[in-house]
């Protein structure tokens, strides 16, 4: 995650829209080059792309998105497909192609550039990733009905660690998609690491959304995001059930994205729902 001051942005996001410049950038001067008046087709492709990268993960995870359709129009939960939104690009210069039109080198130039620059960006990201911890860290927290959990003891099963707070819009709104999660993968242990707040806070939070006692630890110090590297909020880690780290979710869950990543740490028929 970039983090400017209060402003916290993924990095993926800010690998498009700087590719997204490039290419735009690539397309207005190869069209002045070319002679061509001012045209539409850095925009008219960019959001051909996404559009399309949205609709392929919506359509990839319809039944999430089923009971609650408007859903698939909050891309905060940062769910793309993102061979649809390079296939559609594709088409779009193809189509330019066989019409013989005047912007098809420009768009196509462009086209290149933006995907090479996302394509590139996103393997340097992949390379700067810190490397995943072996194994669930050695963390004891307390939870909300006085047991001690600890994290290492819990390998054998796979684990979700959501590290949240109450003064969080995005943690306090996809408590609910937690908490049915939770109901329909019983073998999957859910855990609310609770960041920095005092445990009277917490409590109230926890009883007035319903959430499992036994699965709220307190974390008052914010140890435990400090010791995984991350401090921004909400962040959900997914262990698998050898007590490896398999993905990181910085930012909001929707149901869709929850089930994306719970995917990467059971096996599918381990997941159907009841």
């Amino acid at each position: 995650m970039l983090v400017l001051g209060p402003l916290v942005l993924p990095w993926a996001g800010v690998i498009v829209l700087a590719a997204w410049l490039a290419a735009s950038t690539v397309h207005d001067r190869a069209g002045r080059r070319a002679g061509l008046p001012p045209g539409p087709h850095a925009w008219a492709l960019a959001l051909l792309a996404l559009a399309a990268a949205r609709l392929g993960f919506v359509l990839q995870y319809g039944r999430e998105y089923a009971s609650a359709p408007w859903a698939a129009l909050d891309i905060r939960d940062g769910g793309w497909a993102a061979g649809w939104g390079l296939l559609a690009a594709l088409l779009y210069v193809l189509a330019l192609w066989l019409r013989r039109h005047p912007w098809r080198r420009p768009v196509a130039l462009a086209a290149a550039v933006g995907a090479g620059l996302w394509l590139a960006g996103t393997g340097v990201l992949q390379l700067a990733q810190p490397a995943l911890p072996a194994a669930l860290p050695a963390w004891q927290g307390v939870a909300l009905d006085a047991r001690p959990v600890q994290l290492p003891a819990l390998q054998g099963q796979p684990v979700v660690v959501n590290l949240w707070a109450s003064w969080c819009p995005p943690c306090r709104r996809e408590m609910p998609v937690l908490l049915r999660a939770q109901a329909e993968h019983p073998q999957v242990r859910f855990l609310w690491v609770n960041q920095g707040e005092a445990p009277e806070t917490v409590i109230g939070f926890a009883a007035a959304h319903q959430l499992p006692q036994a699965d709220v630890l307190l974390d008052t110090p914010s140890q435990l995001g400090a010791l995984l590297g991350h401090r921004a909020l909400p962040t959900t880690l997914f262990f698998n059930a050898q007590g490896e780290l398999a993905a990181v979710r910085s930012g909001e869950l929707s149901a869709a994205t929850l089930a994306q990543h719970l995917a990467l740490i059971a096996p599918a028929q381990a997941l159907t729902k009841p």
